[in-house]
């Protein structure tokens, strides 16, 4: 049969090896092909495991109505998505020779699903930047344009997914991690509601609840599906969301019984600039849904968004602070500075410092962040953003100079005061460019990025929708009709997409 990979979602793969119009060996040899003309130039695929995935694809029952995506290639995230007897490095060169004892809850669901696993894509260290650089694996590169990063940390997920080597692969979303880089390269993200989605039994509080394991797709049917398959009440999670009662994937076109209530704004909410590209991307989606009869306003954000920023910040620090006493007990030594990247090594060093009065104190303001947010959802169905506030950074922009380093190396030395001030201005010309995602992840809502504008320099850049706790349905509904709408930008224009 003539036959485009690339062209094809994972639905639409998974129902031709259900047809026997083509194999799963075929799939992943297809997918591997695509992987070795793009990745050398992209780098989004930092390993892989092309025997056993071979393997695993000779032995995969199509006909199983168990596993809807029987034999469709997939690409896991190099941290938290771990195979038995595999490395999972974390992006870290403290990482670069561990190998995991076990195949995460996350993989185990995705491969019953019959998913065949390719490798691992390229993230920051720890996933602790907007940005996907690093020491050990290099830049991960936008398929857009390569001089431009693909954004974080499931940058290498994004952009192998935005390069056709994969048309889903596993992410996960902390700050805005899955919808950061689904809006610099054209995808569509979506990151649940907390608890909707739970990783494992004993590892269910990352990042205090903040962050979630997903994926990242070009088509709003695949996050449908990949929603009713990894979406599930586990007892002995710390975070638990009721299942949805319908089928995502069924109900993603059945009309809303009512013309919904939207509030926007493109304000940021840290005072930073937007630029005009963001706004114009909000505008023209709010018009649109206007046309289509919905009610929209503006209105702003009523949580104190620095203030959000600053307990983010203060649990960054807390959870590397820990993770360093648990590294440090296994390699019997002390963690230094050329150890890690100077992201982590602030954080670490600052998270000492950190009390546990005042590590409670911050997660209680999540929670009247929380209050606040659904107070403005008893008076809006949705509330609108720019998902970034600017299109893409070039490779290189936002990593630290030697005379930024140098400065920040000395932080041990000041005051506590002054470390929490010095952290706010290390991540702030990141910030910057991200302001509005991690308001999401601290409070919970299910958020999403949608493809909707195409900046003058040609990269793509999203626009970020959220709802109420447990509103996935209506998300995945208005990004079904967005992608039957013009605004939709998808792969139109991304030159390694054919």
């Amino acid at each position: 049969m003539s036959f485009s990979y690339s062209t094809y979602d994972a639905l639409g793969l998974a129902s031709l090896v259900k047809a026997r119009e083509i194999s799963p060996r075929e799939l992943v040899e297809a997918a591997f092909a695509r992987l070795d003309e793009i990745n050398p130039v992209i780098n989004a695929v930092v390993r892989t495991r092309r025997e056993a995935a071979l393997r695993d694809a000779d032995e995969m029952p199509v006909q199983d109505n168990t596993r809807p995506f029987a034999g469709v290639p997939f690409l896991l995230k190099d941290i938290s998505q771990s195979i038995a007897g595999e490395p999972i490095t974390c992006g870290a060169m403290l990482m670069k020779n561990n190998v995991a004892r076990w195949d995460s809850n996350y993989v185990a669901r995705i491969r019953k699903a019959g998913f065949i696993p390719l490798g691992h894509t390229n993230t920051p260290e720890f996933g602790l930047k907007n940005i996907t650089e690093n020491v050990l694996h290099g830049p991960a590169r936008n398929p857009w344009n390569h001089e431009y990063s693909p954004g974080g940390s499931s940058g290498g997920a994004a952009a192998a997914v935005a390069s056709g080597i994969v048309p889903v692969a596993g992410a996960s979303d902390g700050g805005g991690s899955i919808r950061i880089p689904a809006s610099f390269t054209g995808l569509f993200g979506l990151k649940p509601t907390r608890g909707r989605t739970p990783v494992g039994p004993g590892v269910g509080r990352q990042w205090q609840g903040a962050s979630i394991d997903f994926a990242l797709t070009r088509s709003v049917r695949d996050s449908a599906a990949m929603l009713d398959l990894l979406q599930v009440v586990q007892p002995e999670a710390a975070f638990q969301t009721p299942l949805y009662p319908g089928v995502y994937l069924d109900d993603l076109f059945k009309p809303t019984q009512r013309k919904l209530r939207i509030g926007f704004t493109t304000a940021s909410p840290v005072g930073t600039p937007v630029s005009e590209e963001a706004v114009n991307a909000v505008l023209k989606t709010v018009n649109w849904l206007e046309a289509e009869g919905h009610a929209v306003e503006e209105t702003e954000s009523p949580v104190n968004g620095t203030r959000l920023m600053e307990n983010y910040y203060t649990m960054n620090a807390g959870e590397v602070a820990a993770m360093f006493v648990s590294l440090e007990r296994n390699m019997g030594r002390s963690i230094t500075a050329d150890d890690v990247d100077i992201i982590t090594w602030v954080l670490g060093e600052t998270g000492k410092n950190v009390s546990a009065a005042e590590f409670v104190h911050s997660l209680d303001e999540w929670d009247v962040a929380a209050a606040q947010m659904a107070e403005l959802f008893n008076h809006y169905d949705l509330y609108i953003t720019p998902t970034n506030a600017n299109s893409a950074p070039k490779i290189g922009e936002l990593t630290h100079k030697p005379a930024e380093i140098a400065k920040l190396l000395h932080v041990n030395e000041l005051p506590k005061e002054e470390q929490s001030r010095l952290i706010y201005e290390m991540f702030e010309p990141s910030l910057t460019y991200t302001p509005f995602t991690q308001l999401a992840n601290l409070t919970g809502q299910p958020a999403m990025s949608v493809p909707v504008h195409k900046s003058a320099n040609g990269l793509p850049l999203g626009v970020q929708v959220m709802a109420n706790k447990g509103r996935e349905d209506l998300l995945l509904q208005l990004a079904a009709q967005l992608e039957q709408s013009a605004l939709w930008v998808g792969m139109t224009g991304n030159p390694l997409f054919t």
